[in-house]
């Protein structure tokens, strides 16, 4: 039975030596391995071999997600003997920050870190995880202290940039790299929430008044362009209308002077030399006799010259007998004494005849 009991136990010792002397490390992990309390190398992926109660590994403290039963995530810190040398992600609850303009918002940032020097992590600082928490709340304050709501609101990428510079320039000691920054989520005030909404609502409007603005004046400009061009083409149309008419009033004008002209010739041509005056005289006579009778009154007043006009109408017909050879159906060529012209009362009395 004793020999049980002590084959029991040395399988037991046996085992925990194992576990302690044999360490199998994965893919993307170190452990510092340290000697009498001293760093004596990084034990890298594959089976590695400690010297019992010699060697020991070297713990750090880090922060991980967890999941309960009911899906929920939680975030929980302990220590791990195994260094992940992948990227890792540390995010933190919002923190109130106050900008220049003395608003106070709710900030929630993440930051994506990795470990690049193990043995720097494992002894330049105590706590890796709450010593990068610290210092980006801190950073993150000091930046969005110096700058207005309305910029930090519109200048995220400016603010993470920024951080990153800063947090990267102080976690270099502690052989950590910081690769990304970011912010999450900006929650202003509730009031000032709706007072951005009321702007952006008044901004929204004004923009659509500019607009119905922009078109009216633009339909408006079209149609002043468009009642300008048919003013101008009527216009240019009715002034080449005049033209048109007063081209063709002078060739009408034109032909009947060249007609009247050949005809005058004709009659010239027709009787004898110097009557073609008495004759044209005395039918434009004969014309406006006629005229002299179309007024209301029956008394016609004839001026004092024109008994010799009279008289000279009395000769028309031997002018006309002479030049064109009976124009009032003459059959004589014989010349006959011209008429004596009717006796006229003196100017300015009436004639004893009526109309």
């Amino acid at each position: 039975m004793s020999g049980l009991i002590a084959l029991g136990v040395v399988i037991a010792l046996l085992g925990w030596v194992f576990t302690k002397v044999i360490k199998v490390i994965g893919q993307a992990e170190v452990m510092v391995i340290e000697r009498w309390g001293r760093f004596n190398r990084l034990a890298r992926s594959g089976l590695n071999i400690l010297i019992p109660w010699m060697e020991r590994p070297r713990t750090i403290d880090v922060r991980y997600f967890e999941a309960d039963p009911g899906g929920v995530k939680r975030v929980t810190s302990g220590s791990t003997a195994r260094i992940d040398l992948r990227e890792q992600v540390l995010s933190f609850p919002s923190q109130p920050v106050i900008t220049k303009d003395n608003v106070t918002i709710d900030i929630d940032a993440v930051l994506y870190y990795r470990i690049a020097d193990p043995q720097k992590a494992a002894y330049a600082i105590q706590n890796l995880p709450f010593a990068l928490e610290t210092l980006t709340r801190t950073t993150l304050r000091n930046i969005v202290g110096d700058i207005e709501l309305d910029q930090t609101l519109a200048s995220r990428d400016m603010i993470n940039k920024r951080m990153r510079e800063v947090i990267e320039e102080a976690s270099i000691g502690w052989g950590v790299d910081v690769t990304r920054v970011e912010l999450q989520a900006i929650e202003p005030p509730r009031d000032i929430q709706q007072s951005m909404e009321l702007q952006m609502r008044a901004e929204r409007e004004r923009r659509a008044a500019v607009t119905n603005a922009e078109a009216s004046k633009r339909a408006a400009i079209l149609e002043a362009e468009g009642v300008q061009q048919s003013q101008v083409s009527r216009a240019q149309g009715e002034a080449e209308a005049a033209v048109l008419r007063a081209k063709g009033l002078a060739e009408a004008r034109l032909a009947m002077a060249e007609a009247e002209a050949e005809a005058i010739q004709r009659i010239a041509g027709s009787l004898p030399e110097g009557q073609a005056a008495m004759y044209l005289l005395g039918m434009k006579y004969l014309e406006a006799l006629p005229q002299l009778t179309q007024g209301k009154g029956t008394t016609i007043f004839l001026p004092a010259e024109a008994a010799g006009v009279m008289g000279a109408l009395g000769g028309l017909r031997e002018l006309v007998a002479r030049g064109g050879g009976g124009a009032f159906g003459a059959t004589s060529p014989t010349p006959s004494t011209p008429p004596a012209p009717p006796q006229l009362p003196a100017p300015g009395r009436s004639s004893d005849k009526e109309r």
